[in-house]
């Protein structure tokens, strides 16, 4: 299969959302520019880790960047609280998460990868005539946010992260609403 790459250049929305109930949640990134949608299945822990650096890179770029009209961290004032769009459907799992700032259009940058295609996995019924390693790589979400939705994506980032289950007072891993067996407790039930 060809390798895709969806660009959403300040997409109409950009989110991270889930599917299931807690416990059981499958995580997503979704873009969409007028009626291209993409979304792309995530882990938790990436969605946790693209909000905090986001605001890291928006921070340092407001402190050395003064005309970038990055807001504070505090003044988020329009988050997008919808569900995501249906009908969701992953379009590749992410791999790897990219982050970075273009001082030419004082946008942040941000791309999820998904896994690396080989040759091999490339389908061979495309015909030998256009044979070339173009065609192998990694299908790539490549998105560009102003400063304002950046903020916007990690504050609601961190309220869909924080939404799941609640964590054990002692452990601090996530309770299961089967029971929590806690190590700290050598695997008594509190």
């Amino acid at each position: 299969m060809a390798r895709q790459v969806f660009r959403h250049d300040s997409p109409d929305r950009f989110v991270a959302g889930t599917v299931g109930e807690p416990g059981e949640r499958v995580f997503y990134l979704q873009a969409r520019s007028g009626a291209a949608l993409t979304s792309v299945v995530c882990e938790k822990g990436q969605v946790h880790e693209l909000a905090e650096r986001l605001d890291e890179l928006l921070d340092r770029v407001r402190a050395e960047v003064p005309d970038a009209n990055v807001p504070d961290r505090g003044d988020v004032t329009a988050i997008d609280l919808d569900p995501l769009e249906a009908p969701v459907v992953a379009d590749f799992r992410v791999i790897t998460l990219a982050l970075g700032w273009d001082q030419r259009s004082a946008q942040v940058v941000i791309e999820a990868r998904g896994a690396e295609a080989t040759l091999a996995d490339v389908d061979d019924d495309a015909g030998d005539e256009d044979d070339d390693e173009g065609d192998a790589g990694t299908d790539t979400l490549h998105v560009r946010l102003t400063p304002p939705a950046a903020r916007a994506f990690a504050e609601r980032s961190r309220r869909v992260v924080s939404a799941g289950r609640p964590p054990c007072p002692f452990c601090l891993q996530p309770r299961d609403p089967a029971g929590h067996v806690c190590p700290r407790a050598n695997g008594y039930r509190r």
